[in-house]
């Protein structure tokens, strides 16, 4: 199950996360820092992540979650836009995280609870919404290579929301040229979650029934 392998309460503030805002990082041993005086960014690289977020219309991708105190759960992300997502963490486990376009839900088949969130409440609507908050509350990170992209994303005024940290590698093969590696995400709390991504696949025919979930307050029946 699930939750023994990755507390709930851990994966909660990564949704209260994000789900989405995060401050990625990237690993030191790939990438050492480099001084904010030596950082060579510009706006024009900000638009290069937005637009790869942009040129998504479908993706899925393997991924990995990990807790700050180092747990790790696996399973499936699967994106389409507008703003509906799905992490599947197999069939055997008792949560299911999921977004319709207007609500992140975290399924808790266990105890028969959801929670819900609003997506502009969301570190998560930088990646599901990125017309609204990439631009505005981005700030792009030193990383030290130019195939790399670090955007920090946060509303000063809003600090309840989080941050999210998005990490792009460039990839001719990606939409938009380069291609979503991994997040870090933080909430008020400073419960953090990385989620790394593989086997990214793009364009393929994704069901409305997807992003749709047994509510098990109703009903005692597992997600599908």
């Amino acid at each position: 199950m699930l939750n023994s392998i990755l507390s709930k309460r851990a994966l909660k503030g990564a949704l209260a996360i994000s789900a989405g805002v995060t401050a990625f990082a990237v690993p030191a041993a790939q990438f050492a820092p480099v001084p904010v005086a030596q950082a060579q960014t510009s706006p024009a690289d900000l638009d290069r992540a937005v637009r790869a977020l942009r040129s998504i219309s479908t993706m899925r991708a393997d991924f990995s979650q990990t807790d700050r105190a180092g747990n790790v759960a696996y399973g499936t992300m699967t994106l389409k836009r507008p703003g509906k997502i799905r992490f599947d963490y197999g069939k055997d486990a008792d949560l299911l995280v999921v977004s319709n376009g207007k609500s992140l839900y975290m399924v808790d088949y266990e105890v028969r609870q959801v929670e819900r969130w609003p997506i502009r409440n969301s570190p998560l609507g930088a990646l599901l919404d990125p017309n609204r908050d990439v631009k505005q509350y981005g700030t792009l990170i030193p990383t030290g290579s130019p195939e790399v992209l670090s955007v920090l994303v946060k509303d000063p005024k809003r600090p309840e929301f989080g941050s999210i940290n998005l990490i792009f590698v460039r990839n001719s093969s990606a939409p938009g040229g380069m291609q979503l590696t991994h997040w870090v995400a933080n909430d008020a709390q400073n419960y953090r979650t990385t989620v790394r991504l593989s086997n990214h696949r793009y364009g393929m025919s994704v069901s409305e029934s997807a992003f749709k979930f047994d509510d098990p307050r109703r009903s005692s029946r597992r997600p599908r």
